[in-house]
């Protein structure tokens, strides 16, 4: 790839898009990681690529606010369903979030059965398009995020059951139509995973900053090696992860000695 696909000013933007989702992920990742409901972002995303599949068989408009509020329909009802289940039935909800995810997944194919192009619309929510980021999107998941970020500092535990599942919900189909759903679970799950054993100040700094090389290490090796960038900044994320979760414990054995 030409030197000019590796202009910085081509990447800042997905870069600063990539920080704005790590800013909510990061923490909704530990508690999600805290509360042993690892898939319930598969399943939340998949509704809102559902959502989105849905509008799209109806011919909406991909960018206009009719297909974002039938993915965030899809997301919220499905998380509140979820919430619920979790409440009567708590030993069973890893299996039940298991099961949404494959019904909204296969839901989403049948919906998209005849279309000539429903492949690659399949595959642009899985995988992303985070290298079209601008200042205009930008700035609105800026808000979007800052506004659920102010209500969880606000509101913390007494959000209850419900209202976790709500915000994580939002932040979730936020992100699923920019980043797709590969790199909102690695968001989410890999920094959390990486510094799950320190405090809860130090986990999140560390989980940002393990999550903000991965994206630039991402986006870096997907503009010089012309790979997709979703997937791209997952391996780099995974690879992060994995590097920083092995120092993190080399250290913690060498201050028990």
């Amino acid at each position: 790839m030409s030197g000019a696909a590796l202009d910085s000013g081509l990447l800042i933007w997905p870069f600063l898009v990539g920080l704005l989702v790590l800013a909510t992920h990061v923490p909704l990742g530990r508690r999600v990681l805290a509360r042993g409901i690892i898939f319930l972002d598969l399943a939340v995303a998949q509704l809102a690529v559902l959502g989105v599949v849905a509008a799209h068989a109806l011919d909406l408009a991909e960018d206009g606010w009719p297909t974002q509020l039938a993915a965030a329909a899809a997301a919220l009802i499905g998380a509140a369903m979820l919430s619920g289940c979790e409440r009567r039935w708590p030993d069973s909800q890893e299996a039940l979030i298991g099961s949404t995810f494959v019904v909204a997944a296969s839901l989403a194919v049948l919906l998209l059965t005849g279309d000539p192009h429903g492949g690659e619309h399949l595959a642009e929510l899985l995988t992303g398009q985070i290298l079209w980021a601008t200042p205009t999107l930008a700035a609105q998941i800026g808000v979007l995020y800052a506004a659920l970020l102010a209500l969880w500092a606000w509101r913390g535990e007494r959000l209850g059951r419900l209202g976790f599942y709500l915000v994580f919900a939002l932040a979730i189909t936020a992100s699923v139509q920019l980043v797709g759903v590969y790199l909102v679970f690695a968001s989410l799950i890999l920094p959390a995973l990486a510094t799950r054993n320190l405090s809860a100040r130090s986990g999140l700094l560390a989980g940002w900053a393990l999550g903000a090389v991965g994206y630039a290490a991402g986006l870096a090796t997907s503009a010089w090696l012309d790979w997709p960038a979703g997937p791209a900044i997952v391996i780099a994320l995974a690879g992060t992860a994995l590097l920083a979760g092995n120092v993190l414990r080399v250290a913690a054995s060498g201050r028990q000695r």
